[in-house]
């Protein structure tokens, strides 16, 4: 378990939980933050793969869950309750690219896939855990998006699409932490693509406790290399 006294960092002792924790960004991301001191609980939907951020963060708890599905997802906030009680912050990562083909190449298939993965586990996520948020000294949501959401391209017009959604979301989330009056935020990360960048976001994740909500709240951040 992490030491907060020990730590000098703003996040540690702080509960996150990563949402599509197995991706490269992830594991780097689930690094920063037990390095940090901070309390990380990965999920993922493949065991094997949970293993990687074991191997980055062996304090981390893991969790296998599908994220598309609203009721796994309550019964694993029932489990991380149980575990480790509340949660301070979700990092969605949570995503997937498919496109091309100009705008008739937008297939029903590839919108159903980012639809699901995008959006859906978003808005599951944050239902599940809105009130851990709300309830928190230093609540955080961070999603990563898309600079195509300001510039879309015909080829990309489904993954645009759902990314705007994702950032009209999480805007809203923000808006609540507002109006609650409380110290949460919602922050949204903006890149052309993550490879090259993860050490860069998860930086700038660990970073979210080192300000103040209302300067984080409802702010787009673009990440450049």
């Amino acid at each position: 378990m992490p030491d907060p006294v020990g730590d000098t960092r703003a996040v540690a002792g702080h509960t996150v939980l990563l949402a599509g924790a197995t991706s490269a960004a992830g594991v780097a991301v689930a690094a920063a933050l037990a390095g940090a001191g901070a309390r990380v609980l990965a999920v993922g939907s493949d065991a094997g793969r949970l293993e990687r951020v074991r191997a980055a963060a062996p304090d981390a708890s893991v969790y296998v869950c599908d994220l598309a599905d609203f009721t796994a997802v309550t019964a694993l906030a029932a489990t991380v309750h149980a575990e480790h009680g509340p949660i301070d912050a979700l990092v969605h990562l949570v995503g997937g690219w498919r496109g091309g083909g100009g705008l008739d190449g937008q297939t029903d298939e590839d919108w159903d896939f980012l639809h699901e993965r995008v959006i859906g586990t978003l808005r599951n996520t944050t239902r599940a855990f809105n009130a851990d948020l709300l309830a928190s000294l230093a609540g955080r949501l961070a999603i990563v998006s898309s600079v195509s959401v300001t510039a879309p391209t015909p080829g990309g017009a489904n993954y645009a699409s759902a990314k705007a959604a994702a950032e009209t979301w999480t805007r809203a989330v923000g808006h609540g932490f507002a109006k609650s009056g409380n110290t949460a935020a919602a922050v949204i990360f903006a890149v052309r693509a993550l490879d090259g960048l993860e050490s860069r976001l998860a930086a700038e994740v660990v970073a979210l406790w080192d300000s103040p909500a209302d300067a984080l709240n409802n702010t787009r951040r673009i990440l450049t290399p």
